[in-house]
């Protein structure tokens, strides 16, 4: 994979995804045991925030810091991108600079024209669209925590056109795995996406469904995925039409008894799951609700693995990191 840009799961085969996460295995392995090595040493990084981030900045700061890498910041105040420079044209500045560009913001369009003219590996830290990354995150946490990702039922519960939608609904058929969006109909992932997943299922025996009964959805779940019921950069005032349309939806412990006892709950974080965020405190005082796609008794549970999958961040970006630029 080396000088491959990270944009979308689907530019990647199955057993692409596996490698990287088998990668990302060892490296973690190789941390904790105090044998990793520096594979990155001399190269230059340049990481470009549009959007705020905790677990992405962190996990490829640190990421190229253990692998012996530079990073250099550029944040959504901090350079003249699309502003006063085109993409195409700070693309060719930074791929002259840069051994590797880090992007997350709102445009799909924006990362994958990076990629184009940058003339170096560009890697998606989130955009509207996908977030795959991410996915990398979650599936090694399923296989840490389940033994294996293929056969395993996991079920989306949300807004399942989301870029966590998106995104789980490609990476679960690349590696067949049974998934299921569990969304009021006007949330359903695009047509075009939703045909293209299948086409991917007839390949690798993945089984994708959609349903908006959550008892049905449900049933023999193993994995139960949530996320923020707004996106990143929506709009305040889309909240109540947003929770009329998710009320229904919230994990919480009636909803995890329908899948199986052993089942494990995951969030990509951050949660509103209490009243502990100046967003939950102004939703409360707009809607009166304490808890919002997630209650904090599920969040606070042992099914609980999100810290899990928040600290695989680390490991799986620093697999991409190493494979596409060694």
């Amino acid at each position: 994979m080396k000088g491959k840009s990270f944009l979308k799961l689907l530019d990647f085969s199955t057993q692409e995804i596996k490698s990287l996460i088998k990668s990302a295995k060892d490296l973690k392995s190789d941390k904790k045991n105090n044998r990793e090595k520096q594979n990155l040493k001399g190269k230059n990084l340049a990481l470009i925030f549009e959007k705020d981030s905790t677990r992405t900045r962190c996990a490829f700061e640190v990421g190229a810091m253990d692998q012996g890498a530079n990073t250099t910041y550029l944040g959504a105040v901090g350079s003249q991108i699309g502003k006063k420079e085109s993409i195409a044209d700070t693309a060719r500045v930074l791929g002259g600079m840069f051994d590797g560009i880090e992007y997350r913001g709102s445009s799909q369009e924006k990362v994958e024209e990076l990629a184009k003219y940058s003339g170096v590996p560009v890697w998606n830290g989130l955009t509207d669209e996908f977030h795959p990354t991410q996915i990398l995150a979650d599936f090694m946490t399923i296989e840490e925590k389940k033994g294996k990702l293929s056969d395993q039922k996991l079920v989306y519960v949300g807004d399942g056109r989301s870029n966590m939608g998106n995104s789980l609904l490609i990476g679960a058929a690349k590696m067949g795995m049974k998934f299921t969006i569990l969304s009021p109909l006007e949330l359903f992932p695009e047509k075009k996406l939703i045909t293209k997943a299948k086409e991917i299922a007839m390949e690798t025996g993945a089984v994708i469904n959609f349903e908006m009964l959550p008892e049905k959805a449900l049933e023999d779940a193993d994995v139960v995925y949530t996320d923020v019921w707004l996106s990143m950069g929506e709009k305040f005032d889309i909240w109540k039409e947003r929770i009329e349309l998710l009320k229904d939806y919230q994990v919480n412990k009636k909803l995890m008894g329908y899948a199986n006892e052993d089942a494990i709950f995951m969030h990509c974080l951050p949660a509103f799951h209490n009243l502990e965020t100046e967003i939950g405190k102004k939703i409360y005082q707009e809607f009166g609700l304490e808890e919002l796609e997630v209650s904090d008794e599920v969040f606070e549970s042992e099914q609980s693995v999100v810290f899990d999958q928040a600290a695989n961040r680390l490991h799986t970006i620093k697999s991409v990191l190493v494979s596409t630029l060694v």
